[in-house]
């Protein structure tokens, strides 16, 4: 039964990469080798740097994977059934998310790599381009709160094995440690030894997988006695990471650390297949169910489609692929396989996921478990299935995770820096050092506001503002797509081609002001949850209105405009 799904889905997954696809890059976008691109024109060996099909779709694939793809659609099958949360990984990431990926890479490289907010002042209006960065950079915030605190669950706490065998989170702190430290060695060797990116990803991937191994031999625990503190802790080191990390240049760490990561997960998905192939599971979990408290706030509409952002739709794609992306791209017809192509990947990782509760049973404690956990619990009896002790396969597992969420808080910590060098005009080294300052320095805020809940259990940020981040990042996706639809509208060559983009816009922009305003109910009306929820889901709502105004009445302006001038 697991088996017919998870290929019935990479079917699915495979026909729409041919065929929508194709449609989207022959006939919406037009890509073609002959026009310039920014990372060709530009080269500057700092941001502007060209990179190779492969390496670029690794690195693009890790930076927009995160721990959407797995926290999402774990969380969002434990509350609504499989069946929902698969539907919508598949729809969305076929017809929303790939359409808007690409489409934001387009536009960017068409526009000198410029970001899709810089588009939409183009296309605009100076006002709405303001509106949109301030959306843009609150949404980026979010972003790294729920990833950093995700990654800070990882380096906490023991996971114990039915055999008895245990699986220390400073464990996976130390595997994780040497593997940033790997692909700087990787990036010099590149760089000044010429070596070739294929014989290094040859040499590099065994070392991981040694990284793996070694990690619970030299374990990296925090002297502190309480874990809470101790996962804040982890949580400030992480943000001193991408301090370090969204400064350097892009061949020095995000390129090589991108590869290495892309093909890293790429095992992580051969080995998923494996078990789906060899396992012989069954189904377990429910394919509908009601939440356990059934109320406005957690209904199957709006919250399935905030829930899932990453693996069917996500706002923060947008800002990696006209961010980093668009000034890495060989050629214009490379947008294709690395902006479709790598959303449809990320849709399959969101399918590994959810048959990672697919094979539970309701009551399995394993549920209660971070997704994190459960991720790496079903990657770990995938693994055993070929020899591989199951502690190593959840340590790959963990690692799978935290790989994916390296890759995107220091994609997200340079977007929040370009995004304040383009503010204040500061684009030398003071800007520089202030935009990543301020960028990494307002989530310790968040990483500290811990609540307890009704039991008394603690909640900690990713969990507390999960809801408000998933609202933020598909508005966001919807904003991106109005921008690319404006774009589209007033370049088209066929009447109708914005549609393509205008109608994922519309449901998103709906789904996503939706869920904020429950989140300001919920917040204000019935007093839950933490006080800064309302605050922020009010001003973001306020925020995509008037970017929306904005647009719509630039259309009818230039309309009339246009009408005058016959």
């Amino acid at each position: 039964m697991v088996l017919l799904i998870v290929v019935g889905c990479a079917l699915f997954l495979g026909i729409g990469y041919l065929t929508y696809g194709r449609f989207l890059s022959d006939k919406v976008f037009e890509l073609d080798d002959k026009n310039p691109v920014p990372s060709q024109e530009m080269n500057d060996g700092v941001d502007y740097v060209p990179a190779k099909k492969g390496m670029l779709l690794g690195q693009h694939f890790s930076a927009i994977a995160a721990a959407g793809p797995i926290t999402g659609p774990i969380q969002a099958a434990i509350l609504f059934g499989w069946v929902p949360a698969l539907v919508w990984v598949l729809i969305g990431s076929v017809f929303v998310g790939g359409v808007h990926d690409m489409g934001t890479l387009v536009a960017s490289i068409r526009h000198k790599a410029k970001s899709i907010s810089e588009v939409v002042r183009d296309y605009v209006s100076p006002r709405a381009w303001g509106l949109f960065m301030a959306f843009i950079w609150i949404t980026i915030v979010y972003v790294i709160v729920a990833f950093t605190d995700t990654t800070a669950t990882s380096f906490q706490g023991i996971v114990t094995l039915e055999n008895g065998e245990e699986v220390a989170g400073a464990a996976i702190a130390s595997s994780s440690i040497m593997y940033l430290i790997l692909p700087i060695i990787m990036g010099l060797l590149i760089r000044y030894a010429k070596l070739k990116e294929g014989i290094a990803i040859i040499i590099f991937i065994p070392l991981v997988a040694i990284a793996i191994w070694a990690g619970k031999y030299i374990p990296v625990e925090l002297p502190v006695a309480d874990p809470v503190m101790a996962q804040k802790i982890w949580g400030v080191l992480i943000l001193a990471y991408c301090l370090i990390a969204a400064m350097v240049p892009m061949w020095l760490l995000l390129q090589p650390r991108g590869a290495l990561g892309g093909y890293f997960l790429y095992i992580a998905l051969v080995v998923a297949a494996i078990g789906v192939v060899f396992g012989g599971y069954q189904v377990e979990f429910p394919a509908f169910k009601l939440p356990d408290n059934p109320s406005p706030t957690n209904s199957l509409f709006p919250i399935l489609f905030i829930t899932i952002a990453c693996g069917a739709c996500s706002g923060f794609h947008a800002l990696v692929s006209s961010g980093t992306t668009s000034k890495q791209l060989y050629k214009e017809t490379d947008a294709k396989p690395v902006g479709y192509g790598a959303m449809l990947l990320e849709g399959m990782v969101a399918v590994v996921s959810i048959v990672c509760v697919m094979i539970l049973s309701s009551d399995d404690e394993m549920v209660t478990k971070a997704p994190n956990f459960i991720y790496a619990s079903g990657i770990g009896s995938f693994m055993e299935l070929i020899g591989i002790p199951a502690s190593f396969g959840i340590s790959f597992g963990l690692m799978a995770f935290t790989t994916f969420v390296y890759d995107t808080l220091d994609v997200c910590t340079r977007l929040g820096r370009y995004i304040i060098e383009e503010i204040t005009g500061w684009k030398d080294t003071k800007g520089k050092i202030l935009g990543t300052v301020l960028t990494v320095g307002v989530p310790i805020f968040f990483i500290f506001q811990t609540k307890a809940d009704e039991s008394g259990q603690v909640q900690y940020a990713w969990q507390t503002f999960w809801n408000t981040f998933g609202a933020s990042n598909q508005l966001l996706a919807a904003l991106a797509l109005i921008g690319v639809t404006i774009w589209l509208y007033s370049t088209r060559k066929n009447s109708k081609v914005w549609l393509v983009t205008l109608l994922p816009a519309i449901f998103m922009f709906i789904m996503s002001n939706w869920a904020l305003c429950l989140g300001v109910y919920q917040g204000w009306v019935l007093k839950e949850g933490n006080q800064a929820i309302p605050v922020v889901s009010l001003v973001l709502i306020i925020l995509s209105i008037l970017v929306a105004a904005e647009t719509i009445i630039s259309v009818v302006k230039k309309n009339k405009a246009a009408a005058v001038s016959k």
